[in-house]
């Protein structure tokens, strides 16, 4: 084999990695940010903890919409004080004042960001989502716990209060999407 061959197919190797990483940077970004809470992720649980510890922290719930996403939405309280380990359970309201139905998925994170990896949703509005109808309102609970865990980070230790944030943006409809992807032979 010659040594411009073996180049070109070194070259189009690499190529084909370089491609091939491109593809999978987002999921394997994603499941990075699951796993260790960077930027704030949260953690999803089945249950809390069987430890409740004697120290309190403050949680704050913030709300917000993306540009062009109709929906009035609000946290229904501003704030809780749980013990660590202790399940919360906080709601928020979301009001759809169009006069057509609206789907929407919410993004969410805690800040200080080394709090992520502590932080861990039982039950939240956030992993599905959520259609309102022309003029309706619901209200949506979110159940979590604070990880005991999170007083051996040094870090994430230091605070003593979390805000909660979440961003709803207009998706279209899931069995939509699967409608129109069926019609496409996808």
């Amino acid at each position: 084999m010659t040594e411009t061959r073996k180049t070109a197919l070194y070259l189009a190797g690499v190529a084909v990695f370089m491609v091939g990483m491109a593809f999978a940077a987002v999921p394997l970004y994603d499941l990075f940010c699951r796993v260790t809470g960077y930027g704030g992720t949260t953690q999803a649980a089945d249950q809390a903890p069987d430890v409740v510890l004697d120290q309190t922290i403050t949680v704050r719930f913030d709300a917000s919409t993306v540009s062009g996403m109709p929906w009035e939405f609000n946290p229904m309280q501003l704030e809780q004080t749980i013990k660590i380990g202790e399940t919360g359970l906080a709601f928020y309201e979301a009001y759809n004042p169009t006069s057509r139905p609206v789907t929407g998925t919410a993004t969410f994170n805690v800040t200080p960001f080394s709090v992520g990896a502590y932080f861990a949703k039982i039950e939240c509005f956030c992993f599905i989502e959520q259609t309102l109808q022309p003029g309706e309102r619901i209200t949506m609970p979110v159940s979590y716990f604070i990880d005991p865990e999170m007083v051996e980070d040094s870090e994430a230790a230091r605070a003593h209060t979390i805000t909660l944030s979440y961003t709803f943006y207009e998706t279209e409809p899931e069995q939509a999407a699967l409608d129109r992807d069926e019609q496409n032979g996808g």
